[in-house]
């Protein structure tokens, strides 16, 4: 009589096929927890074609155009990383001609009508011969999406060895969906650095228009104005009063 008995090679079969069924849905799991953790990151970014790069009151090309672009990485819980970058153009001894941004931090909701953003920046000068390089902690509240207060200290301002505080108090007056104004002043506290202090302010009008892709397309037009203190420190080519005008694309 043959020994094959067809019930126990079922019964050792039924092993294998509950660990191949548990196998099956513990990678279902983890296929599904990578697609939950996909969408809870977003990405974004943006380009800019303008006539001047100003920061802070004061233009970083010598008044001529610059060429940016940044990136960024976002997740639902609010931590997020970015990196920018634009063309600059410094006194001609730092050969610096790039600059690049890397920032991470954290961005969200601190109550119904409050938000915070508190990040930390690098600013990167690759091209330059000099050690422009420099950190910097940032952080605004703002109420309301349209009124914010922000503050930025380092200890080593604008590539110095030294401490600098800044802080910029700003409003948006939105008009219907694709027109705002906007309206901000700052303050650059540079004592140690300068052995003075500096003041500026902004106006700009804004149009933003939503394109078959969906990208936002913004077109901005942005008065700048210092004071006599921001001349003597970066000269009348770099501070006083400009005009900015810039085309960005959102995505």
């Amino acid at each position: 009589m043959s020994s094959h008995h067809p019930f126990r090679h079922r019964e050792a079969a039924a092993p294998l096929l509950s660990a191949f069924c548990a196998g099956l849905g513990l990678l279902a799991l983890g296929a599904n927890a990578q697609a939950e953790e996909a969408s809870a990151l977003g990405l974004s970014g943006s380009a800019v074609l303008t006539s001047d790069y100003v920061w802070r009151g004061s233009s970083q090309t010598q008044g001529d155009a610059a060429v940016q672009a940044g990136f960024k990485a976002a997740h639902r819980s609010g931590v997020y990383a970015s990196v920018w970058g634009s063309n600059v153009e410094f006194a001609p001894g730092t050969h610096a001609s790039s600059e690049f941004d890397f920032t991470v931090g954290w961005a969200g909701k601190i109550a119904r009508d409050w938000s915070l953003d508190v990040n930390l920046l690098h600013y990167r000068y690759p091209s330059t011969t000099a050690d422009l390089n420099w950190t910097e902690l940032n952080g605004t509240l703002t109420w309301r999406d349209d009124y914010w207060l922000s503050l930025a200290y380092s200890n080593q301002a604008l590539g110095s060895r030294d401490r600098g505080l800044y802080a910029q108090l700003g409003a948006r007056f939105p008009v219907n969906d694709a027109i705002r104004f906007e309206a901000a002043v700052g303050h650059y506290v540079l004592d140690d650095v300068y052995d003075r202090s500096y003041s500026h302010g902004q106006l700009s009008a804004i149009w933003t228009a939503k394109t078959v892709s969906s990208a936002n397309l913004e077109l901005r037009l942005t008065a700048h104005a210092t004071d006599r203190s921001a001349e003597r420190i970066f000269g009348d080519a770099l501070a006083g009063s400009r005009i900015e005008a810039a085309v960005q694309a959102s995505f």
